[in-house]
């Protein structure tokens, strides 16, 4: 026969010390996120984890106030394919600019039709009567306002790399990739398109211009293009053609802006934290050259 009474569960039994518990009411954790990060510091400097442990502990902390437009690729700066331009000229496009993925529009380029995967477009080299329309994989687009954290889960579950990122208008306002947010925890992601240091920081490229990592040796890009581009003697030296290029504008460079000096056009191509990682190099007609530093 059944209790009709039956007892009720008995508590989880408190297993901490009488100790344990008294430390913890003087010094109770934390509560909030600056706190957190504190603690963070604190237990990096007591050895209980290292630097590495740390960062990315408090970039998942951080991420959770984060939303795609506070990480996005700003519409100007977007790298996109005009469905009615040529192959070759889209070929040029992809290689120079050595992205995956392609935002593609017709027309207007805030009318965006698709995603191009760079790979696909080798399809069209091998099979010309392909439609680049069949090529394409829809576009997912997602507000502004939304979560770092909410987004990361979405790519996950719709094994979806790339979103492009809409203003209370409507608008495009740029684009956002897996890589962009996972950057936010572990640091900077190195890719394909990232050169071991050793490997060389000037390369020839088929159209007669030239790829310079930022962190090249300023001397190195003067005697490899024959130009003086430091500033005279007693103004501000440096190091690296990054470091030059970024005085010279006045600002950190934007992956797309233009600049040109000692008869050279640089292009920036891609940045990394704030710096630039490679520029596209190309000599400048004198007259271009006399226009450019008019304006």
């Amino acid at each position: 026969m059944s209790d009709p009474h039956p007892a009720r569960p008995a508590a989880r039994e408190d297993r901490r010390s009488f100790l344990q518990r008294l430390a913890e009411f003087i010094h109770p954790g934390p509560d909030t996120p600056e706190e957190l990060i504190e603690t963070l510091a604190e237990a990096e400097e007591n050895h209980v984890i290292n630097a590495e442990s740390r960062a990315m502990l408090e970039g998942v902390i951080r991420m959770a106030d984060m939303t795609a437009g506070d990480v996005m690729v700003a519409a100007p700066r977007m790298d996109l394919l005009d469905i009615d331009a040529p192959f070759e000229a889209l070929l040029h496009q992809v290689i120079d600019t050595a992205h995956s993925r392609f935002p593609v529009f017709e027309g207007d380029r805030e009318n965006i039709i698709g995603i191009l995967l760079a790979k696909d477009l080798l399809k069209l080299q091998r099979a010309p009567e392909l439609n680049l329309r069949a090529l394409l994989r829809p576009a997912v687009f997602i507000p502004e306002s939304k979560g770092l954290n909410d987004l990361l889960r979405d790519f996950r579950n719709n094994r979806n790399h790339l979103a492009l990122v809409v203003d209370e208008f409507g608008r495009t306002a740029g684009l956002i990739t897996i890589e962009d947010v996972l950057e936010q925890i572990v640091g900077d992601i190195e890719d394909e398109f990232d050169e071991a240091e050793d490997e060389g920081d000037i390369y020839a490229l088929a159209d007669r211009t030239w790829r310079v990592s930022g962190d090249t040796p300023l001397e190195r890009v003067e005697e490899a293009f024959g130009v003086r581009l430091q500033h005279a003697e007693g103004e501000e030296h440096f190091e690296t053609i990054g470091g030059l290029i970024a005085h010279d504008m006045g600002h950190v460079p934007r992956r797309g802006e233009r600049h040109v000096l000692g008869g050279l056009s640089f292009t920036v191509l891609h940045t990394r934290g704030g710096a630039v990682r490679w520029f596209k190099v190309a000599p400048v007609p004198a007259e271009s050259a006399a226009a450019d530093a008019a304006g």
